[in-house]
């Protein structure tokens, strides 16, 4: 597997993150052990600080899957995910891999039956570049 691409979140998303893990319990599933992970690496920022290309909670990018399966998703908190087909939740392994990547970034990663290559093409809405750091 390559090396894993650098990743940023805001620090509003990493608390709100931090507080849905622990509200889990102790329980350490592949996807939250996935997701405990991606938190561990990543370089923290402010809201206001974070770059206009990176893939925060509540942003909607249009990524690759092996180059050739094309999604447009939101990345979503599992609560708001309410089986819209258009969202997808943190949780999910793609959604935990999507968290903190900029637009050309590429990553492996595990899923169910081997390992798949994720690309960032484009961020078609980031809550910070509307200025909602509320949100």
């Amino acid at each position: 597997m390559e090396k894993k691409p650098n990743i940023i979140l805001s620090s509003r998303d990493l608390e709100r993150l931090e507080s849905l893990l622990y509200a889990l319990g102790n329980n350490l599933s592949p996807d939250k052990a996935a997701l405990l992970d991606e938190l561990g690496r990543a370089d923290v920022l402010e809201p206001q600080e974070i770059p206009p290309t990176v893939v925060t909670m509540n942003s909607t990018v249009r990524f690759t899957v092996e180059n050739k399966e094309e999604f447009r998703l939101t990345l979503v908190y599992p609560k708001d995910v309410d089986g819209q087909a258009d969202r997808i939740s943190v949780l999910a392994p793609v959604g935990s891999a999507l968290l903190g990547l900029s637009v050309g970034d590429s990553m492996d990663w595990p899923m169910p039956g081997g390992v798949v290559k994720v690309t960032i093409e484009e961020l078609l809405y980031q809550p910070e570049r509307a200025g909602e750091y509320h949100r």
